[in-house]
């Protein structure tokens, strides 16, 4: 059987040149079958038929002279919807599989008093996740969490070195043994709803990273709603959300 790498077999099929093709794959926009292609310079056979699955569009929630909103998409990194918004800067981040609310700024003022509500731990941030396991009562998670930033970051809970991190898990449904919680976190430390669902013994479904065992297109994790100053934003859950197949 002969056999390739991954990019160069996807370069071929779709016409495309070889960075794109590592780019896409890099991106994880690719899969075969249900499953992601993670690797791009993987040896596989020349026979396999890769599926794209581009993002969906970025929509606009809402915008003034201070503010947009707008509803993320999974796979698409927050610096790329930041220099696709002219004059804009983020207010904050999403991992690049997480979907929903995200801010940015307008102006220079509100920017430092949006970043000021952030840090004094006044902004509500609540999302919606489907995890392993089965969830039957709230949970409230307070481990502090030490984020490695070497290369590819990863989180761990680190009583000494770790800061603090607040987390409230509640069930909304269960589904054999897979369960959709409502998250609300009042600090954001680096992946801290993953490693703090992680450390429950619930990891968010498709999170490798973190120790789940489901595969999935993508980490099921969505920013549902978020509050800041007078604003609300409210994020619609997208299909693999709304309902775990």
């Amino acid at each position: 059987m002969a056999t390739d790498k991954a990019y160069k077999i996807l370069a071929q099929q779709q016409g495309i040149s070889n960075n794109k093709a590592k780019e896409l794959i890099d991106r994880g926009l690719v899969f075969v079958d249900d499953r992601k292609v993670k690797i791009a310079r993987a040896e596989i056979s020349t026979e396999t038929k890769f599926r794209i699955e581009y993002p969906e569009d970025i929509e606009i929630l809402y915008e003034d002279e201070d503010i947009i909103a707008v509803n993320k998409p999974a796979q698409v990194d927050s610096y790329e919807i930041q220099d696709a918004i002219a004059g804009a800067e983020l207010l904050h981040r999403l991992d690049r599989d997480t979907s929903g609310v995200l801010l940015l700024g307008r102006n220079e003022a509100f920017i430092k008093r949006a970043i000021g509500e952030f840090k004094n731990r006044r902004v509500e941030k609540h999302y919606v996740a489907w995890v392993d396991g089965v969830v039957y009562e709230k949970m409230e998670i307070d481990e502090p969490i030490f984020t490695i930033k070497k290369g590819k970051a990863f989180s761990v809970i680190d009583p000494v070195r770790g800061k603090k991190a607040h987390t409230v898990v509640t069930p909304e449904e269960i589904q054999g043994k897979k369960s959709k919680v409502h998250i609300e976190i009042s600090t954001g430390r680096t992946h801290q709803i993953r490693v703090h669902l992680a450390h429950a013994g619930h990891p968010v479904i498709g999170d490798e990273q973190y120790g789940s065992r489901t595969q999935a297109k993508r980490i099921l994790l969505h920013s549902a709603k978020m509050k800041i100053l007078d604003y609300e934003f409210n994020a619609k859950e997208p299909k693999d959300i709304a309902r775990y197949k």
